[in-house]
């Protein structure tokens, strides 16, 4: 050990902010990740990761500066980098034995005893590296590993056989996110092998962390309408008794929606309906990255509930976004702008869109169920947001008093905790009020015979105030006043 005597300092490498913790809108994202620079990149397909950190998520599923390729990474750069808030559920479908090309043979030169394969997604166990007409052997001849723009080097061992190499041959096997269509997305079971994958793995979720998902997200592929009516499915009756929400892209290519004009007509061809989802529409840029934008209003919202004591009472609507602008799904991303009577059109027909209002805001309250429906409770996102979470939370907090003796103690106690719970987030003015009640009409002694009881519960969250206006008028009095107030 060291003998240390005088001042000295250690300087660490900076850390990305420490998230802060919510639940109620816990993102369960489906898509693609570069899996090969995750730690077992065998093992990071279809399987529900967790992740509470950056870190983690790179481990699970890998990441890399490819936003457009890798969808995950949008969501994971979202949700750790932009807005800091976890923990995430990330699904990635991308299955390297399937979703992959081989790499043609190529020389590489080698300096200092180091080659870089600029290829991206190769798969380390797959390199077959020579040098001239030996074959080398990993980790006897050399070993690998990946730099920050994902691609392979190669380090050879000084007593390797390939010290003495000024060029080495590599061929190999790389993965190819193109290859992954929508009906990987969606997933389905596996009769033969009992694995399911895509969004079926949403049913996994709880039974897996103890959490319930809050918001189901799959940044690009949900403009999808095939995609996209799976998601709002998975929404309910989750494990049979939960309910949760989801974000989906609206079509931007050329076949969809270019100009604000079009959202109203795109959006009904893609039968985007369901109140328990939110569309949003174009894509958005921060700098040179590009986004789905449900990726950034995913992580939007759970940074929003998770700041507000992780309930979900208010709206992401005019909320600041880093973003840097708007574009569209073409080849150029092309650049667009959008005014608050445009975008104010758009939430006419139930999407949500983003204006530069000194800064960019997200914009828009309502769900995809609107216009169809003027019921607050479907129409306005958050409120269907309350509902859900509200009685996902009875759920988790009564689920111990299940097969208790069906008495007045029972009954009492869950109306006395409930009545208590809504009193509390009224007067933190979270909701305008919650009470719950048993009534004798509603529960028949048939019915409690066979083991059944039934409340009824009345929530009441604030709608947004989305049109504030302000009658101005002139007052010929005031003036009359104060020019004869002099006298």
């Amino acid at each position: 050990m060291a003998y240390n005597h005088g001042v000295r300092i250690l300087e660490n490498p900076t850390s990305l902010t420490a998230p802060i913790l919510g639940t109620a809108a816990f993102q369960v994202v489906v898509g693609v990740s570069p899996v090969n620079l995750a730690e077992d990149p065998y093992k990071a397909t279809n399987e529900v990761k967790l992740a509470y950190s950056f870190a983690e998520a790179s481990a699970a599923v890998g990441y890399s500066n490819n936003l457009k390729d890798y969808t995950l990474n949008q969501s994971i750069s979202a949700t750790f980098k932009k807005f800091a808030v976890a923990p995430i559920a990330l699904i990635n479908v991308l299955d390297p034995k399937k979703h992959k090309d081989a790499i043609p043979k190529k020389s590489y030169q080698v300096d200092a005893l180091q080659a870089t394969v600029d290829i991206e997604g190769i798969l380390l166990d797959t390199l077959v590296i020579e040098s001239g007409e030996t074959t080398l052997q990993a980790d006897t001849d050399y070993v690998t590993s990946f730099d920050d723009n994902g691609y392979a080097v190669i380090t050879l061992l000084e007593d390797g056989a390939g010290k003495d190499a000024t060029s080495l041959s590599v061929s190999g096997d790389k993965i190819d996110p193109s290859k992954v269509t929508s009906n990987d997305i969606v997933g389905g079971y596996n009769v033969s092998t009992g694995k399911e994958s895509g969004l079926e793995l949403v049913r996994q979720v709880y039974p897996l962390f103890g959490m319930t998902p809050g918001l189901i997200t799959a940044p690009g592929y949900s403009k999808d309408p095939v995609v996209a009516s799976v998601m709002a499915a998975k929404c309910l009756k989750i494990n049979g008794i939960f309910t949760c929400e989801c974000i989906v892209d609206l079509d931007s290519t050329a076949d969809g929606a270019t100009k604000y004009m079009d959202v109203k007509t795109v959006k009904e061809k893609s039968g985007f309906i369901s109140e328990h989802m939110s569309v949003v529409w174009p894509k958005v840029r921060i700098g040179d990255e590009v986004y789905y934008f449900s990726a950034i209003y995913s992580a939007l919202i759970a940074y929003v509930d998770a700041s507000n004591d992780d309930v979900p009472n208010l709206s992401a609507s005019n909320k600041p976004i880093p973003i840097t602008g708007l574009c569209l799904d073409d080849a150029t991303d092309s650049e667009i702008v959008v005014d608050q009577e445009q975008a104010n059109l758009v939430n006419s027909f139930g999407v949500s869109t983003a204006i530069n209002f000194n800064g960019f805001r997200s914009w828009g309250n309502n769900s995809a169920a609107y216009p169809g429906t003027t019921d607050p409770k479907d129409r306005w996102f958050c409120c269907r947001r309350f509902f859900s979470w509200w009685g996902n939370s009875f759920i988790l907090s009564y689920f111990q008093k299940v097969d208790d003796p069906a008495n007045t103690r029972l009954i009492e106690s869950i109306c006395d905790a409930e009545n208590i719970r809504g009193n509390s987030y009224a007067a933190q003015g979270k909701c305008a009020g919650a009470r719950i009640t048993f009534n004798q009409d509603e529960n028949p002694i048939t019915d409690i015979l066979n083991g059944k009881i039934q409340f009824h519960q009345y929530l009441a969250p604030y709608t947004p105030a989305e049109d504030i206006l302000n009658v101005l008028e002139f007052d010929p009095t005031m003036l009359e006043e104060a020019l004869g107030g002099g006298e």
